[in-house]
């Protein structure tokens, strides 16, 4: 706890020193587990409200070395899909009473032109992460770090509610030129199972057979001479990423979308 203080106060009050100024990052973690998309979220100090994982960038990295930085610090993983999606910027977005009510409750005083009082816009990502292998972890400003189902995170601090959709909806307008499933998905799966991927993200119902001829189409998917054992049905082949061509159509883009 005692180190925890001190490392608050050292950012507090000497952070301008290391961060660039009147700039922060928000990440939007996706992770996919029992056919819901989940989203990491954490318990904000002295807030009953939750944030999404964040942070603000050293002077010696860029935008992404500082977003990697932040998701392998709450979920412990390395090399995630990442992506850049907006920049929010509305001049009211910042809540300085806040912030130095919670400082109060600290025990900390804050001077009035201190570095965290002034504007700040925020650059947002979204992170695709495997659930199973993520490890949710606090900070020193936070009491816990949680996933949550995407319709029930209730009101978030800030704009975080708005970040949030903005990522949806650009990993949805994505769907139509890039792969996603192997960042979210175990290393096999079945067809049924990644069309209820695609179908969560997007929020509507897919044609089986039209989904699963486009999915083969795209080359990107290798059947397993393998049957997911268990249901009451049929039981259906698995499948896996081809991890070479999966690469190719992140740089390459794939044609039709949903």
């Amino acid at each position: 706890m005692m180190e925890q203080k001190q490392e608050m106060h050292e950012f507090i009050n000497r952070g301008d020193e290391h961060f660039m100024a009147h700039i922060s990052l928000d990440c939007v973690i996706f992770g996919f587990h029992a056919n819901q998309l989940k989203v990491l979220l954490l318990k904000i100090r002295h807030d009953d409200r939750w944030a999404l994982p964040g942070g603000f960038v050293l002077k010696e990295e860029t935008m992404e070395e500082a977003a990697d930085r932040v998701l392998n610090e709450r979920t412990g993983l390395n090399d995630i899909f990442l992506r850049q999606f907006h920049v929010f910027s509305d001049i009211h977005r910042s809540n300085t009473e806040k912030f130095l009510e919670l400082m109060r409750s600290e025990g900390i005083v804050v001077e009035e032109n201190n570095w965290l009082t002034k504007r700040f816009i925020s650059v947002g990502f979204y992170a695709l992460v495997d659930y199973e292998k993520a490890i949710p972890a606090e900070g020193w400003d936070s009491e816990a770090c949680e996933w949550f189902d995407l319709d029930n995170v209730g009101e978030l601090i800030l704009d975080h509610n708005k970040i949030i959709g903005a990522a949806l909806e650009t990993m949805r307008r994505q769907l139509n030129f890039l792969p996603i499933g192997y960042n979210l998905l175990p290393e096999k799966f079945t067809m049924p199972e990644l069309q209820k991927l695609y179908e969560t993200i997007l929020g509507k119902t897919l044609d089986r057979r039209n989904f699963q001829r486009k999915m083969l189409a795209y080359g990107i998917l290798d059947r397993l001479d393998e049957r997911r054992k268990g249901g009451a049905h049929k039981a259906p082949y698995l499948y896996k990423f081809n991890l070479e061509q999966y690469q190719k159509a992140l740089k390459e883009g794939l044609q039709g979308g949903w």
